[in-house]
Formats: C-alpha cells, structure tokens, sequence
C-alpha cells in the first residue's frame, strides 16, 4: 500500500508539471492567411487583409508537338500587392507570390501562349488570366 500512494502521488505531481497552465490560442485578428490561386482561380475576385500573401500556381498544358506555358504573374498596383517571389519553369509552369501591403485592389494577370516543337505549328493566341484581389 506504501508503494501504491507513493506512485499515485509521483503521478499526479507529474500530471501537474506536465499539464501546466493552458495558453489561449492567438487572437484571429493579427493572423496571416495564405490564398492560393491556380488555374481554375480565372476572372476569381478575391478579398483579403494587409499582410496577407496571396500565391499563384499555374500549370502549363503539354499536347501533341506543342506546349502552353504561362508568363510570370505580376500584379497592376504594386503598392497594394507587393510580389516576393516567383519563377517560371520550362514546363510550362508558373508560380508568385505576393504580398497584400496596402489598402485598394490589384489585378494579377499573366498570360499563356503557344510554343511549338521544331516542326510543328501552333496558334498566336495569347490567353489572359486575372484574378482580382481587394485589399482591406
């Protein structure tokens, strides 16, 4: 019985330290969300907060002797999407990210095009895409 009131107390005192006090969750307010945009995201009208970051991922189309790839995203209003980042890459692909830094709204756009394999043909049609994004 000794031994069983000494574990018992050597547990409780261990539920306790480990346990500890419990911290209330950060207030919503001062988080930062993330918005991801991709190909479907197309004539999309978008809200967010300063200091949110908004990220482009646009994939590129492969057919048959021809490829679609997309310019590098760039926003209309600097001043309210600030771009940190992004790159395209030889499939096609296209990628930003940006950051929400002041009040008003900014399209991004970019644009994809038709580029062929050596003896193929392909259309001179440039497609745009634009998301719109307000800024609070």
């Amino acid at each position: 019985m000794k031994y069983a009131t000494g574990l018992a107390l050597g547990l409780a005192v261990t539920a306790t330290v480990v346990t500890g006090p419990v911290s209330a969750a950060p207030h919503p307010a001062s988080a930062r969300a993330i918005v991801p945009l991709t190909n479907a995201d197309d004539g999309r009208t978008v809200t967010v907060r300063a200091g949110d970051q908004v990220r482009v991922q646009l994939t590129g189309v492969r057919e048959p002797g021809v490829m679609w790839v997309w310019s590098a995203p760039q926003a209309s209003v600097p001043a309210t999407l600030r771009r940190t980042g992004g790159s395209t890459s030889p499939g096609g692909d296209a990628t930003a990210v940006f950051e929400a830094t002041g009040s008003g709204t900014s399209d991004i756009t970019s644009q994809r095009r038709c580029v062929a394999q050596p003896g193929q043909v392909c259309s001179h049609a440039v497609l745009l895409w634009k998301a719109t994004i307000n800024v609070q």
